[in-house]
């Protein structure tokens, strides 16, 4: 559940303002990673902010921080500043704005995407703190072990297409991995924009990762994730689960018969 902005301790608010050369915030729409999240205008520009206090939420900004300071360049938004007042843990991102990424059949956004996937599957994983596959996914397999740095949540909603080319945000769940992970993580959203499984795996072809990755492999990890997911739509009755869970199951079912 986010906090609004206005909750946050005037010692924090002074900080952010001094920082920014003044402080109005729009909460962001959507995502739940961080207690307080919204983009911040001043004299000095925008900025993105998130901020956290309690014990799990500051963890889990501190483990974005780290990875964000660790990965920021061409892909990914840059750390501006961060600081600790009043019991809180507050970052500044650069600021991405544009349309989120349409992934549906002939799209151009796929094609930035596609080049930002070869970037990420030939960036080693950085020297911070970073969720394991078991960790990330729940479920283990000797395959899924690797040294490259996977994203692991590539849905539209964290891809930003601007003029200079695709930013990916909110690195807050970051896996060191095999590269094919962040692909097969892909698939149920690109079968969310309207491509069948066929169509999504036809896609990742083009990668080396997915390409040389053992098909029983793949089988198995599309069968495990549709279990997990359609357990957790089973206990939450929440659209986004079930919907995870829909695509998640139409990929396994698509491995299970083709």
């Amino acid at each position: 559940m986010r906090t609004d902005w206005t909750a946050l301790p005037e010692a924090v608010m002074k900080e952010v303002a001094d920082r920014t050369d003044g402080s109005h915030a729009i909460p962001a729409a959507a995502g739940d990673h961080a207690e307080i999240a919204a983009t911040v205008t001043g004299a000095n520009g925008k900025l993105f902010i998130k901020a956290a206090s309690t014990d799990f939420g500051v963890q889990s900004l501190r483990f974005e921080l780290g990875v964000s300071e660790a990965v920021s360049g061409s892909h990914s938004p840059a750390v501006e500043w961060h600081f600790e007042v009043a019991g809180w843990l507050v970052v500044g991102f650069e600021h991405c704005a544009g349309p989120h990424a349409d992934l549906s059949q002939g799209s151009s956004d796929l094609d930035l995407l596609g080049e930002a996937l070869v970037a990420l599957g030939d960036t080693p994983a950085p020297d911070a703190p970073l969720f394991t596959p078991q960790g990330r996914l729940g479920f283990e397999h000797p395959a899924m072990v690797g040294d490259a740095l996977v994203h692991s949540d590539l849905g539209p909603a964290n891809l930003i297409v601007r003029s200079d080319g695709l930013r990916i945000v909110d690195w807050a769940m970051a896996v060191k991995a095999a590269p094919w992970v962040e692909l097969a993580m892909l698939v149920p959203w690109l079968i969310s924009a309207g491509n069948t499984p066929a169509q999504a795996e036809e896609w990742l072809a083009q990668f080396r990762a997915w390409g040389t990755t053992d098909p029983k492999v793949l089988d198995d990890f599309a069968a495990r994730n549709a279990d997990k997911w359609a357990a957790k739509a089973w206990k939450n009755p929440a659209p986004w689960v079930s919907d995870l869970a829909d695509w998640n199951g139409h990929w396994a079912v698509h491995r299970l018969t083709r």
